[in-house]
């Protein structure tokens, strides 16, 4: 049999382990993966969730940070960033979730994450351009439209955040949330 064929075998089994909540057999199939063939980021993926549903989020960094070195996709980035949001490293975190976005925009851990870092750190203006190239892929999206709305308001950028809100309520009437933050804005 194939390196790649074992590789692959092995990555789905770690997969399947994993989604039943067998961490113990999904470990031994991922580690076997990426002993299989190396170049993937998938199984240091795979281990790194299941390290972080241990309670190891040291290891789960370093696998993340493995997973990225292969090949620095989003969902990498991301877990990198949890985890660093855990530990208390917030710019760190901050940094990882903006680059998991600049190659996906459309990474939703990424972006609720950064909005809420945005806050505790005082950069929302940097939260901005992520949530807007997200609507230019999703322009129907109304609770990122919604956050971005909420992040402008605290920008002290009333006009802009109203033209938002506007456009939430036109495509959804009933949007409680964007009536009463629009009646705040108004009053």
């Amino acid at each position: 049999m194939s390196n790649h064929l074992d590789y692959e075998i092995n990555k789905e089994l770690g997969e399947c382990y994993l989604f039943m909540g067998d961490l113990e057999k999904a470990e031994q199939y991922y580690s076997k993966a990426a002993s299989s063939n190396g170049v993937h980021p998938d199984p240091y993926l795979g281990l790194a969730t299941i390290a972080v549903q241990k309670g190891e989020l040291d290891k789960a960094h370093v696998l993340y940070s493995k997973a990225a070195s292969i090949e620095p996709g989003d969902k990498a980035l991301a877990g990198m960033a949890l985890v660093e949001m855990e530990t208390g490293r917030q710019d760190r975190a901050f940094d990882n979730f903006s680059k998991a976005l600049d190659l996906n925009p459309e990474n939703m851990v990424a972006i609720y994450m950064l909005v809420q870092l945005g806050h505790v750190l005082g950069r929302l203006e940097e939260v901005v351009p992520h949530m807007e190239a997200y609507l230019g892929i999703d322009p129907l999206k109304h609770d990122v439209r919604y956050s971005l709305a909420g992040c402008l308001v605290c920008l002290d950028r009333p006009a802009q955040a109203e033209e938002h809100l506007v456009r939430i309520l036109e495509n959804d009437p009933d949007h409680e949330s964007a009536r009463e933050l629009l009646d705040q804005i108004r009053s």
